[in-house]
């Protein structure tokens, strides 16, 4: 049996595919072909973090979106560009931070009616849990002092399923699994502001929520 074979036995786990070790760029590079879903199969390419492999803060998405999955690279479409500027009002400076998301893969549905628009479609938990082992390995490489969850899928996948951002977004809540002092604050995604139909409320919910994080890391400064 293949490699690839033996990872769809074991049915949703990116485990197979994980380098022995490495810095970050040795896990981006096996990311690259990872099989450990099913939705490698329709994206484009495989869209690992980027940033600052020393951060002090690490923000991580649901999944690529669609300019993400053809670009290859995290947060560079709409919602890309509302975090860039709700990071600067909050008073982190995105050079220094590592962006990743959930789930490595775009999951789109095409609708033909309206062009054959690729949509979003949120992941499964299934999805979540396979991808869930490049996200650990993420951050147990860089060890931020700050994680900060953006959307539901992101904090369930760091926090577990029962969490709801909706109640406890905002709050400074100890990393689960860390043996030191780390912390991950949860609040929307950037691509729910967009959404919103009062943008201007929804965008200062997500300043407010990002001032946490920065007070954090200015308190372990």
């Amino acid at each position: 049996m293949s490699r690839t074979e033996d990872a769809r036995a074991s049915a949703y786990d990116a485990t197979p595919f994980l380098p022995d070790g490495g810095d970050l760029a040795a896990y981006r590079r096996a990311a690259a072909d990872c099989h450990g879903c099913p939705l490698y199969e329709n994206a484009t390419q495989t869209v690992f973090g980027q940033g600052d492999g020393s951060a002090r803060v690490v923000l991580v998405g649901e999944q690529p979106g669609d300019q993400e999955d053809r670009q290859g690279e995290p947060f560079v479409g709409p919602a890309g560009r509302l975090l860039d500027k709700a990071l600067t009002d909050a008073g982190i400076d995105r050079g220094t931070a590592y962006v990743t998301n959930a789930v490595k893969h775009f999951k789109f549905t095409v609708v033909p009616e309206r062009g054959k628009r690729r949509i979003h479609k949120a992941p499964s938990l299934r999805e979540m849990g396979a991808c869930k082992p490049w996200l650990r390995a993420e951050l147990e490489l860089i060890r931020p002092d700050v994680v900060v969850a953006l959307g539901a899928t992101a904090a369930k996948s760091l926090l577990g399923g029962s969490f709801r951002v909706s109640k406890d977004r905002g709050s400074l809540l100890p990393l689960p699994g860390s043996e030191d002092e780390r912390y991950v604050v949860a609040t929307v995604h950037p691509s729910a502001i967009l959404r919103a139909d009062d943008r201007e409320a929804a965008y200062a919910g997500l300043v407010s929520d990002l001032k946490v994080a920065a007070r954090a890391l200015n308190g372990r400064a």
